[in-house]
């Protein structure tokens, strides 16, 4: 009976704690889930294409020798303090000797950092229906001892402490498994970032410079063009001078009707004219 009365004893020293502690869990899964929102926001524009340009524009910082421009200019695809610091590593030994290794062991520790951040929930998404089922345990005890004696009021107010633990916990957990699993993902996706910036930019390789812009042909010129004048307005057409009324022709006058031979002939066809008949001789005259 010492035991179990050690048993006891130790169950109901627990009993707070473990509320605590439940209640601790839960809020510590709000705060993460918080925390989740802003890094989903701060990944909201990433993009290969963007990864690609800030390439570019460090390489040519880098060949420029502006170490802290390339600095900035990669800075930009960074999504946490971890990335940056890995990033600043990248462009500080990359043309030092040894800089390879000292490049893979900051990437590691990028690694172990996101691993660690991982850890936080991954405990949680255990802990807390480990503390709910505690703490739904701890109060049956009295609950039903009350039971026993008939008091129901403290079976009640047991009984609802337990199964009140038993949601918080369930709750906590559930949070921090949904956490965890977007995390991982996001980690992974930055960790690929940086691998893929690092083996642009790795000590001997060629840089990426943006494209030299061509200069543009210039156009033919274009002929000046005059001005055309205003158009004028045509002047009022003059009425054309009416033409003369023709005056009228003299009638022609008749040809002398030639003595026709036939009363039946057209005066259309003239006759060609008859010579004149011989007057006749008289007998005086001939003997004359």
């Amino acid at each position: 009976m010492e035991v179990e009365e050690v048993l006891f004893d130790v169950a109901e020293a627990l009993r707070i704690p473990v509320l605590v502690g439940a209640l601790l869990a839960l809020a510590f899964s709000l705060f993460e889930l918080g925390g989740l929102v802003a890094e989903l926001l701060k990944r909201r524009g990433r993009s290969r294409a963007r990864l690609d340009q800030a390439i570019i524009a460090g390489g040519s910082a880098l060949s420029a020798g502006d170490s802290g421009r390339a600095y900035l200019e990669l800075g930009r695809v960074a999504t946490s303090r971890g990335m940056r610091s890995a990033i600043g590593s990248i462009v500080e030994h990359r043309s030092s000797p040894g800089g390879a290794d000292k490049i893979a062991k900051d990437m590691a520790e990028f690694d172990y950092a996101s691993i660690r951040r991982l850890e936080r929930t991954r405990i949680l998404v255990r802990l807390g229906p480990a503390l709910g089922l505690m703490g739904t345990l701890i109060p049956l005890a009295p609950a039903l001892a009350g039971l026993a004696e008939g008091d129901v009021q403290t079976l009640s107010d047991n009984l609802r402490v337990a199964f009140s633990v038993t949601v918080a916990g369930l709750l906590a957990g559930a949070i921090a498994f949904v956490i965890s699993l977007v995390r991982d993902r996001l980690y992974g996706q930055d960790y690929s970032d940086l691998e893929y910036l690092a083996t642009a930019l790795a000590p001997g390789a060629v840089l990426p410079t943006a494209p030299a812009a061509s200069a543009p042909t210039p156009a033919p010129a274009a002929a000046p063009t005059t001005a055309m004048p205003a158009a004028t307005p045509a002047p009022a057409a003059t009425p054309a001078p009416a033409a003369p009324a023709p005056s009228p022709r003299p009638a022609a006058t008749p040809a002398p009707a030639a003595p026709a031979s036939s009363p039946a002939a057209t005066p259309s066809a003239p006759q060609a004219p008859t010579p004149p008949a011989q007057p006749p001789t008289t007998p005086g005259a001939s003997a004359g």
